[in-house]
Formats: structure tokens, sequence, C-alpha cells
């Protein structure tokens, strides 16, 4: 207690001594609010500080009721410096106070200054802005002046250039007068040996050349004028036509001079020089007749080597190559003109100051000279009267060979254009050495055709295939017919892109294989029907009227094997037929309908002529159809009438425990139907094959019904004919006609007839009404009818 007494009585002793002074100017910089407090409260709170830190090891943690106990635990206070700081505090603010108002007062005395100097700074700027106006004023008309000035010196200039541009055209008018005048002099060679050294030195060849030739256009177009302002007035230039004479004899002097340069130094090949006598060249007539002579010059069109284009591609001159063989030689032939074009052109770059026209010129003779001398020799037109023989390859030999030719030549003229040809319409040059074949290339199209099917025919002809007995019409042929006709369409594709010309084209050469298909089929059904006649008449001398006269039974069979074996060949026939037409039809919608789809109504009717081609054939088909149904009809007649027996439906033994098996006869006629059939089956289909099966099969129970109607039956012939008709029936299910099956099921009906007992046919006939209608005629074959007076007893089921 007295400790704190002392230490706070000298703690204020020591603050009365020390002088607390706040400078203002010590706020300034870098002052520190920190710094400051610092300063006045460090000597009063170290020790307090230090004490309290040797305290405590850990972090300080001090609350209110700690601070509350500890006070009450001391009899004195706690801070015992406090007043001390509440002092320095004091004076502190007392001093701070006193600053701010100096500070203030220093601010209001600096707004004054600032008011007063903005005033002055307004002013001055004022003042600046009206001098800045007229500085930029006197720069406009100084800019307004130099442009004047720069537009003056502009106008002299030009003046200055034109007058010099005008003393150098007179100075060079007046040498140019003065050469004149030595042109104009006299004629002959002594005026010439007086011309000045520029027309005799060699090293000055190329200005006496352009010199030369303004002569020349100088003299001709003051003899022009002359002769248009003066009419009639011939001697007016007189002198000006000397001239223009000496100056012609010049040119074509120095121009010969220069070709001749020009070779020694190709034949050199010092291409420098070349293109020095070139250069100079290309003023005379724009160097046409350097280019021309270059090119006329050239290896690649000596006669030789031009002969041996044709030898190349043809071979000898008694050998015929074969298309491809012709088409590979071209190729390479083409090739090697290309590459020597190519090789040129890079010589004519060097060369010429204008390649392209030379280029022009070169591939120009190349397509005029070269390449139809090739083609003349390839492409002999052929006469459409007597066209050349198939064995020398026909007209198909020369329209091969123009199409190879035609589209290689096509493939040289985009060559040449890939190489460089100038301007120059080398696809324009390709067309016209075609255009005389083109002209003619339809009407070869169809006649080669037509030359083809007859040596085609007469091919079959001569293997045989043709004869009138058992020919059939076979696929592959048509299908060769087919490979033609692809082959022409392909060459129509060539020479007729154009869409419209196309589909025209098309249509005609389609038409030529209709014509042929239909040809063909007609002809090979017909040879087929004529098989069908001949077994016909074969069998005609075997039956008189519808009965089946006695003869030789291997004189019968035979004439019923000819019949198989035409019916056999005439469905072979038919079904060549249904193939082709099939193939044709699917050869016009895979390659010739998109073709003509561009041409309104030329689907449509090429359609119309297919049908109308096939319509021949058709009919033939009809009718040999018919012809085959008749052979099996009359075989099947012969083979009922032969085998048939009157004991078969109507035995000795009448017991209902008669033999199960068909009666011979119809085991026969079952064995032939399927035998023959079998390829009716085979080549027939849909529509058609239906038709067929149900005309056989109403025509089979005609047949049969009107065979069964000359013979008695009791109650076991019965069974054996109900057995019979289940015999047929099965086996006419095969024709899947439900209206024949009916048919045979209403006659199995009927065989119950005879049957049944005499009493219960009433109940049968009446029950049944399907057979009604034909139930009269059966029961009088009964052999009981009479006895058992089945007509009185049924008499009311008639009525």
């Amino acid at each position: 207690m007295i400790l704190m007494k002392e230490t706070q009585v000298s703690t204020h002793s020591s603050y009365s001594s020390a002088s607390l002074d706040l400078d203002i100017e010590k706020f300034k910089g870098d002052f520190s609010y920190d710094a400051l407090f610092a300063k006045l409260v460090n000597g009063l709170l170290p020790s307090f500080v230090e004490e309290e830190a040797d305290s405590v090891d850990g972090p300080i943690n001090i609350s209110i009721s700690d601070v509350s106990s500890t006070a009450k635990g001391l009899l004195g206070p706690v801070f015992p410096e406090v007043d001390t700081l509440l002092l320095i505090f004091k004076d502190s603010c007392t001093q701070l106070v006193e600053l701010r108002k100096q500070i203030d007062g220093k601010l209001q005395k600096l707004k004054k200054d600032v008011v007063s100097q903005d005033k002055k700074h307004r002013k001055t700027l004022g003042e600046l802005e009206k001098r800045l106006d007229g500085i930029f004023s006197s720069f406009a008309r100084l800019d307004s002046r130099i442009s004047s000035v720069g537009q003056t010196a502009a106008k002299i200039g030009d003046h200055l250039q034109s007058a010099d541009s005008q003393r150098e055209t007179a100075n060079q008018t007046m040498e140019l007068i003065k050469y004149l005048m030595e042109f104009n002099s006299s004629q002959g060679e002594d005026n010439m040996m007086q011309l000045s050294s520029l027309f005799s030195d060699d090293k000055r060849v190329g200005e006496a050349a352009s010199i030369a030739q303004k002569l020349r256009s100088l003299a001709e177009e003051d003899i022009g004028r002359h002769a248009t302002t003066v009419p009639g007035n011939a001697g007016a230039s007189k002198g000006l036509e000397v001239a223009i004479t000496n100056l012609q004899e010049y040119c074509n002097e120095l121009e010969n001079k220069l070709l001749s340069r020009f070779d020694s130094a190709s034949q050199r090949r010092e291409l420098t020089n070349m293109a020095e006598c070139a250069k100079i060249l290309s003023q005379f007539n724009r160097g046409t007749s350097a280019m021309q002579h270059y090119v006329g010059l050239r290896p690649m069109f000596d006669v030789e080597v031009m002969n041996e284009d044709s030898r190349s591609v043809l071979g000898d001159q008694d050998s015929t190559p074969n298309h491809d063989d012709v088409n590979v030689a071209l190729s390479e032939r083409y090739k090697q003109i290309t590459d020597t074009v190519r090789k040129e052109s890079s010589t004519i770059r060097t060369v010429f100051p204008c390649p392209n026209d030379v280029m022009s010129i070169l591939v120009q003779r190349v397509m005029e000279d070269r390449i139809p001398n090739l083609l003349e020799k390839l492409l002999v037109k052929p006469s459409l009267v007597n066209p050349p023989p198939m064995r020398q390859g026909g007209l198909l030999l020369y329209l091969r060979r123009l199409a190879v030719g035609y589209e290689r030549t096509q493939e040289l003229a985009k060559n040449l254009r890939d190489v460089g040809c100038g301007d120059l319409d080398v696809e324009g040059l390709t067309e016209a050495l075609f255009t005389e074949h083109k002209g003619i290339y339809l009407e070869c199209e169809r006649a080669s055709m037509r030359q083809l099917y007859k040596a085609k025919m007469e091919e079959l002809l001569a293997e045989g295939q043709l004869s009138s007995k058992g020919a059939s019409i076979s696929v592959t042929v048509v299908q060769e017919f087919v490979s033609w006709n692809e082959e022409a369409i392909s060459r129509c594709q060539l020479f007729s892109p154009q869409p419209a010309n196309l589909a025209a084209i098309a249509k005609h050469v389609f038409t030529c294989l209709l014509d042929q298909v239909r040809q063909y089929t007609t002809e090979g059904l017909e040879r087929a029907r004529e098989g069908l006649r001949e077994a016909a008449s074969q069998r005609e001398r075997f039956v008189l009227g519808r009965k089946v006269a006695s003869g030789p039974a291997s004189t019968t069979e035979g004439a019923a094997t000819a019949g198989e074996t035409s019916f056999r060949s005439f469905m072979l026939a038919l079904q060549g037929c249904g193939s082709s037409v099939a193939m044709i039809q699917q050869y016009f919608v895979k390659s010739i309908s998109r073709l003509l789809l561009p041409v309104d109504g030329a689907h449509a009717a090429s359609c119309e002529e297919m049908s109308s081609a096939m319509s021949g054939a058709e009919s033939s088909a009809i009718k040999g159809l018919q012809q085959c149904i008749d052979i099996v009809i009359v075989e099947v007649e012969r083979l009922l009438s032969a085998e048939q027996k009157a004991t078969d439906f109507r035995s000795a033994d009448d017991g209902l425990m008669a033999d199960p098996r068909p009666t011979t006869a119809c085991s026969r006629v079952v064995a032939y139907l399927s035998r023959v059939l079998e390829s009716a089956f085979t080549a027939l289909e849909g529509l058609n094959k239906q038709s067929f099966l149900n005309e056989l099969g109403n025509r089979l129970h005609k047949t049969l019904t009107n065979h069964w109607l000359k013979f008695a039956f009791n109650a076991s012939g019965g069974l054996k004919l109900k057995r019979d008709i289940t015999e047929y029936g099965d086996f006419l299910r095969n024709f899947n006609a439900p209206t024949i099956d009916e048919k045979f099921e209403s006659l199995s009906i009927m065989a119950n007839i005879f049957i049944v007992a005499p009493e219960s046919l009433s109940s049968l006939i009446e029950g049944t009404p399907s057979i009604k209608k034909e139930a009269q005629r059966f029961v009088q074959l009964r052999d009981d009818y009479r006895s058992a007076r089945l007509a009185s007893k049924l008499s009311s089921v008639w009525a």
C-alpha cells in the first residue's frame, strides 16, 4: 500500500516535471496516432504490463469478475496511474483543440486564396482560347495557301512533263523523219547501203526492228490519210510509197535473218539466243511468223511420225485388231503425244514472250493435223447398204472403234488443256473431228443390231438349235441380245450426254432390243407349236373322228411319245420365253427407264412398245397351250380306250369286298399326267399356270365323265369307279383349282348311285342336290336299271 502510493507520487511528480508539447508540424508526413499515444503513456504503463506478463504463462484471459475480486482483496486501487493519464489526456485534448483552431484558420485563408487564384486562372484560360482561335484561323489560311500553291505546282509539273514528253516525242519524230527520209530517198541495194549504222549493226537489231515498224506505221498512216482527205490525188504521197517499199524489203530481210538465227539457235538448243530472237520477232506481226515457223518445224509433225501413229494403233495393213487392243494402243499413243507437247511447253515458256499464243498454235496443229490423220485410218465410215461382213468385225467393229476413238480423244483434249493451250477451244476441235461420224451414229447402231441378230440366228441354225422340231428359247441368247443393247446404250451416253437427246436415242436403241426379243421368242414358240402340230398329225393317222382305230401298238406308242416330247419342248420354249420377258423388264427398269424420264411421255411410250412387242409371243403361247391341252386329252382318251375294260365296273363277282386298287386305265392315265405335266408345273407360273390348269382340269373332267358314261356298273363296279375318282381327285388337287376339286367331289358322290340299294336311290339323289342334274344319266348305267324298274321308281324324283 505504501509502495503503491509512493509509486503514484513518483509517477505524478515525473509527469509534472515533463512538459507536453504538441507541434502541428508533427502531424505532417509520416504521422502515426499509435506513435503519439505511445509517447504519451509509455512512461506510465511499462512496469504494469511487465508484471502482468510475468505472472501469466499462457494466454491472458481476464474477466470482469476476476478484476472485481482482485479489487476487493486489495486496500488500494488496482491502476494508480489513471489520474496521471487523465491529466495527460486532458492536457493533450486542450492542445489538440488549439491546434484544430489554428488549422481551421489556415484553411479559411487557403480557401480565399484558391478562389482568388481560380478567378485569375479562368481569366487567363479565356484569353488563351481567344488567342488559339486566332492561331487556328491563321493555320487554315496557311493550309489553303499551301494547297493552292501545291495545285499550281502540280499543274506546272504536268505542263513541264507534257512539254518534256512533247519534246521527247518531237525528238523521236525528227529522228523517225530522218530515218524515213533515208528509206524514202531511192530504191535498190545502193540505197540500203546508205542507211544509218543502226540498221546494219547486229548488236542493235532489236532497236532497228522497233524503229522500222514505227516507220512503216507512220508511212502507211500518212498514205491512208492523204488517200482519204485528197481523193484523186494519186501523187500526193508517192514518195512515202517508196519508203514503204524499202521498209517492207528491209523488214522482210531482217525477219528472215532473225528466223535464220532462231533456227540455228534452236538446233543448238541455245534457249537464251532463241528467246532474244523471239522477243525481236514479236515486233513483226506480233511474232506470228516466228510462232508458226517454230511449230511447223517440230519433229512431232513429220510424215514418218504421223504414219507411225496409225501403225502403232492398227498394226500391219492386213491385221484387224480388236477394240480392246486398239483402246490400249491409242491410249499409249495419245500419252506420247501429250508428253511431247508437255516437253515443248517447257521450251516455249522459256523462249517466247507470249507462250500461251504459241501453245495455242501447237495444240491446234495437233488437233487439226496429227489427230485427224490417225482417226481417218482408224474410223473408216462404213456403208449401211453393204455393211462390212461379220467375219471382218461388221458394223460393231466400227462402232466400238468410234467409241474408243471419241473417248480417248476427249481425254487427250483434257490433258492438253491441263498442259496449256491458251484460249484455244480444244474441246470444240475435238467435237468437230467426230461431227460426221455422230451424224450417222444412230443408224449405224440400229443396222448393227440387225446385223448381229441375223448372224446369231445363222449361227444357231448352223448348230441345229433352230430346227423345226423341239427347238427351245434360250435365255442365254436373249442375255446376249441384252448385252448388245447395254453396250449400245453406253455408247449413246458417251456421244449424247444431254438428257433430252440421250432419252430419244436410248428409246430407239431399246426398241431394237424389243424387236429382237419379239422375233426370237415368237419364232421359237412357233417352232415349238410346229412340233405340237406334227405330233397331232401323227396321232390323226390312227384316229378316225373321236374313235380310236386299231393299229400296231409300237406305232401308237410312238405317236404318244412324240406327243409327250413336243409337249415338253413347248413348255421349255414357253419357260424360256417367260424368263426372257422377265429379263427384258428387269433390264428396262434398271437401265432404260431412268434415261427416258427427262422426256415427257418417253417412258410410257416405251412401256407400250414393250407390251406390243410381247403380244405376238403371247398369242403364240396361248395357241400353243391349247394345243398342249389337246395333246394331253387325246392321249388320255387313248389310254382310257386301250386300258379300260367293261369288267372293271361290272365284274362277275359282285361282292362289296372288291380290289381296293384303282383300275389299270386310271393308273396309266395318272402316271401319264404326272409325267407330262411335270414340265408344265416348272415352266408356268402365276395366272398363266392357273389358267392352263383350270382349262386342263375342266377338259379332264369332261373327258372322264363321257368315258364312264359308256359303261354299265354293278355295286362292286361302283366301288371301283369311286376308287378311280379318288385317284384322279388326289392328283388334280395339285392344280390348286377349287372348282375342279368340287367337280370331282361331286363325281365321287355320284359313284354312290351304283353302290346303294335301289330303294335307297331316291333318298340319295334328293339328299344331294349337287348331283341331281346328272344323276338321271348315271342311274341308267346301273346293271339292274331295267330289272329293278328304277325308271318308274325314280319318276317322282325327276318330276
